[in-house]
């Protein structure tokens, strides 16, 4: 699913270069839960936006579901990112003056899916995860772990394969999250493919393998 072989990520600008990335290897299976760790600067959400596409990489080979990165144009990158990759933020990133139906709705409209398929799917999907009668209100009418069971619901919705999680449970209490946990637990059972990044040891113990990041290497 994710194959990743020698990738460098290095940021210039006129007065220095930092080399985030130093040749990474890593290699994680369709339905794996990964998590990786490291210190602030070690370059987790580096590794993190580049396997999302949201950064590209300056030296080795990246396929992703079957894609080798770095043949595909810039028009068909952001194709294969809406079909087959979804994000889970630290801080929700919900649209604000959105309803929460219409914020989950995001990524079937890009993906133009039929109205009623919509509602249907996202009925389903926010009865699991308890929200479904929150749905006419604004993201700043809910509680942060209502919001992050919401940006969850739209991470669903869309059925891409691989999952990337931003320290999902930055934000959240210990209560809070472990429920979310167990939603990506749930996640797991439908097969995704998830890569998380976090800080925290016992957030981590919740996935199939740690990968620890030190100075943009793994070790």
């Amino acid at each position: 699913m994710i194959e990743i072989k020698g990738m460098k990520k290095i940021y210039r600008n006129t007065d220095f270069e930092l080399e985030a990335l130093k040749g990474i290897d890593i290699h994680i299976k369709k339905g794996e839960f990964v998590a990786v760790m490291g210190e602030s600067g070690s370059g987790k959400s580096t590794l993190l936006n580049c396997i999302g596409l949201m950064d590209f990489f300056d030296e080795g080979s990246y396929l992703l579901n079957g894609n080798q990165i770095k043949d595909i144009e810039k028009k068909h990158m952001t194709e294969l990112r809406k079909n087959t990759i979804s994000f889970i933020f630290q801080n929700y990133e919900l649209m604000r003056n959105y309803t929460l139906y219409e914020n989950i709705e995001i990524p079937l409209l890009a993906k133009n899916i039929k109205k009623k398929e919509r509602r249907e799917v996202i009925a389903d999907i926010t009865k699991k995860l308890g929200i479904e009668t929150l749905m006419k209100k604004y993201p700043y009418q809910i509680s942060g772990g209502q919001q992050q069971r919401v940006a969850i619901a739209r991470a669903i919705v869309a059925d891409n394969p691989v999952i990337l999680a931003d320290e999902p449970t930055g934000a959240l209490d210990s209560k809070n999250s472990e429920e979310l946990m167990n939603y990506m637990i749930l996640l797991k059972e439908m097969s995704k493919t998830i890569v998380m990044v976090t800080h925290d040891e016992k957030i981590a113990a919740y996935s199939d393998r740690v990968i620890y990041l030190e100075d943009g290497k793994i070790c």
